[in-house]
C-alpha cells in the first residue's frame, strides 16, 4: 500500500493560500499603496498611480462591453506613449491578451500578424497611418479600430476608428476585473523577426510575465521608486517586461516617442532619469553624441544593455562618460532579459579594459530563471567549463515561453530535449560564466576554422572612427568563406579599409582580420539590431561581381 504523504493531507490549495502569479496584481498593490505618486509623463502631462490604475480598469471595462475576453487578441501598432503602457494592463485585465506590433513593420507583415493572431481589436496612432492602413485592407476580417490621437505628434492622419480617450471614458474606472483561472493562461503574444520565412508568435503566459517583472528587479538590483526612460520599444518583448516591473517598483515611467540622443540627454536632466534599456545601438548613440548635449547631469544613470552582443569598447566609453552599464542576454522567447552578468565587487579594482570585457559577457541565468547552460545540441550534453569548447547556449524555467502559436512543429523542436535551443553559439568560462561567440547562423567558417563574427566586431569597434559594424561571411573560392566588415564611421571621421584591415591583423590571429571592409549606413531594425540577413545577401552579390 502506497504510503501517505501527511503534508498533503487537508492542506489543500484555496483562495486564502493561494493566487495565480500576474503583474496585474503589481498595478493594483502600487495605485493602493502610492495612489498620488507619479507613475507617467509624457511632455507635460503627468498622470498618477490611482489615475493609471482607473484608465486601465476603464480600458478593460470598455473592452468586455464590446465583447472581448478570454481567448481574444488586441493587438497595438503604438509608440511609447501612456495607451501603450495602459494597454498592458488593460488588455489582460478584461482576460485578453495582448499583441504589441512592431512600428517599423511593412504593411504586408502587420497584415500577416494581424490575421494570424486573429486580432478582434487594433489600439494604434496617426504616425502609422499609412502602413496599417494598407495592412487593414488586406484583411477579410477587419478589427475594431482605436487610434491614439497623441497631441506631441504632428502629421499623419486618422483611419476612421473610435477615439482612444472616447472609448475609454466609455468603461468603468472601478471595473473588477479578475486573477487569470490559471497563472498558465496566456498574457501576450510577440511576434519574432521572421527573416527566413513568416514570424511566429511567441505566447507568453502571466507567470512568467510575473516573475520576470520581479527578476528585473532583483537581477538589476534596481532601488524602490526608479525614474525609467522609455528608450526601449514597449513592443519589444513587451519592453523586456519593464511596463511591469516598473508598476511593481512602485516607480516613474517617462515616456519617449523615438529615439533622440539629444532629447535622451534632456529628459535625464529634467526628470533625473535613474535607469533605461536599449540594444547596444542606442548606447552607442549617447556615448558619441555631442560633449555638451551631455553637461549637466550630476547623478548615476544605471543602464541595461541587450539586443545583441556589447562590444567592450562600448561598456568602457559609457563607464568613462559615468553611466554604470549592465549586459543581459534573452530572446523573444524568454520573455526578453533571461540571463544577466551579475558583477562581482572584486572586479573593481581592475583596470577599466578588463572591467569592461568581464562585463561583456552574457552571465549567468536571472533569479527567476531555472537554469541556462551551454550544450551540444546534438548530444545534449555541457560543453567543458574551458573558454574554448563551444555550444548552444539553452535555458529552462519559468522565464521561457509557452510555445509558438498554432505552431507545433516549431515549439517541439524549440523545446527538444527539456531545454529552449536559443540558437546562439557560445562558451562557458572557467567561472562558470556564458560568453557568446555568435549566432549558429553567423559563425564564418574560413579553411575549416571558425571565425567569431562578434570577436571580429570587438576588434573594429576599438578603432575609434568606427560608430558601428558588422562582420558576415563572404564566399571565397579559397577558404570557402572570408570575413567581410560592413562599417559605419562617425560623422566627420575618416578611415580606409586598409586601415581597418591591418587595426583588426593588430588584434587578431591574421585569418580573422576582414579581407573587406565595406563603408556606409548599415539596415537595423527598429530595437537597434543590425539586420545582418541583408548584409550577407550584399557580400554574396559583391562577392560573385568580384569573380
Amino acid at each position: 500500500m502506497a504510503r501517505i504523504n501527511p503534508y498533503d493531507v487537508g492542506l489543500a490549495k484555496n483562495p486564502a493560500n493561494y493566487t495565480p502569479l500576474t503583474p496585474l496584481s503589481l498595478l493594483a498593490r502600487t495605485a493602493y499603496t502610492y495612489p498620488r505618486r507619479v507613475a507617467v509623463i509624457h511632455g507635460e502631462r503627468q498622470l498618477a498611480w490611482a489615475e493609471v490604475y482607473a484608465r486601465c480598469r476603464r480600458l478593460a471595462s470598455a473592452l468586455q462591453r464590446r465583447g472581448i475576453g478570454a481567448g481574444d487578441t488586441v493587438a497595438a501598432v503604438l509608440p511609447n506613449v501612456p495607451a501603450m503602457y495602459e494597454a498592458h494592463f488593460g488588455v489582460p485585465m478584461a482576460g485578453a491578451v495582448l499583441n504589441t506590433i512592431n512600428t517599423r513593420l511593412d504593411a504586408a507583415t502587420i497584415g500577416f500578424i494581424l490575421r494570424h493572431a486573429e486580432a478582434k481589436v487594433l489600439l494604434t496612432d496617426r504616425e502609422f497611418s499609412a502602413a496599417v492602413g494598407q495592412a487593414l485592407a488586406q484583411l477579410k476580417n477587419r478589427p475594431l479600430v482605436i487610434e491614439v490621437d497623441d497631441p506631441a505628434l504632428e502629421g499623419g492622419r486618422r483611419l476612421g476608428g473610435i477615439d482612444y480617450e472616447e472609448f475609454i471614458a466609455q468603461g468603468d474606472p472601478d471595473f473588477e476585473w479578475l486573477l487569470p483561472a490559471d497563472e498558465w493562461n496566456a498574457i501576450s503574444l510577440n511576434y519574432t523577426s521572421g527573416t527566413t520565412g513568416d514570424p511566429k508568435g511567441v505566447v507568453y503566459h502571466h507567470r512568467g510575465a510575473y516573475l520576470n517583472a520581479i527578476s528585473n528587479i532583483v537581477s538589476w538590483g534596481m532601488a524602490p521608486h526608479p525614474v525609467y526612460l522609455w528608450t526601449l520599444p514597449m513592443f519589444h518583448c513587451n519592453g523586456w517586461c519593464f511596463p511591469w516591473t516598473i508598476a511593481a517598483a512602485a516607480g516613474t515611467n517617462v515616456c519617449l516617442r523615438r529615439v533622440d540622443a539629444r532629447a535622451i540627454f534632456d529628459l535625464i536632466r529634467r526628470h533625473r532619469v535613474t535607469h533605461y534599456c536599449g540594444a547596444p545601438i542606442v548606447h552607442n548613440l549617447l556615448l558619441n553624441a555631442p560633449a555638451e548635449w551631455k553637461q549637466g547631469i550630476d547623478h548615476t544613470v544605471f543602464g541595461l544593455v541587450a539586443g545583441a552582443a556589447p562590444p567592450v569598447a562600448l561598456i568602457e566609453g559609457m563607464e568613462k562618460m559615468g553611466f554604470s552599464i549592465t549586459h543581459v542576454y534573452g530572446l523573444t522567447e524568454t520573455y526578453g532579459p533571461a540571463a544577466v552578468c551579475a558583477k562581482h565587487p572584486e572586479w573593481d579594482a581592475l583596470p577599466l579594459e578588463k572591467r569592461a570585457e568581464l562585463n561583456g559577457r552574457q552571465g549567468v541565468w536571472y533569479h527567476m530563471q531555472q537554469g541556462m547552460t551551454v550544450m551540444d545540441p546534438a548530444t545534449m550534453k555541457a560543453v567543458l567549463w574551458d573558454g574554448a569548447a563551444m555550444g548552444e547556449i539553452m535555458f529552462r524555467g519559468n522565464l521561457t515561453m509557452k510555445g509558438y502559436l498554432k505552431n507545433e512543429k516549431a515549439t517541439r523542436e524549440a523545446f527538444a530535449g527539456g531545454w529552449f535551443h536559443s540558437g546562439d553559439l557560445a562558451v562557458m568560462q572557467p567561472d562558470g560564466y556564458v560568453k557568446i561567440k555568435d549566432r549558429s547562423k553567423d559563425i564564418i567558417i574560413s579553411g575549416g576554422e571558425n571565425i567569431s563574427s562578434l570577436e571580429v566586431e570587438d576588434a573594429l569597434y576599438r578603432h575609434p572612427a568606427v560608430m558601428t559594424a558588422a562582420v558576415v561571411a563572404q564566399p571565397d573560392p579559397k577558404w570557402g568563406e572570408v570575413p567581410c566588415a560592413f562599417v559605419e564611421l562617425k560623422e566627420d571621421a575618416r578611415a580606409t579599409e586598409a586601415e581597418l584591415i591591418e587595426h583588426c591583423r593588430a588584434r587578431l590571429a591574421h585569418f580573422k582580420a576582414p579581407k573587406r571592409v565595406v563603408f556606409g549606413a548599415l539596415p537595423k531594425t527598429s530595437t537597434g539590431k543590425i539586420q545582418k540577413f541583408v548584409l550577407r545577401e550584399q557580400a554574396k552579390s559583391a562577392s560573385a561581381i568580384d569573380r
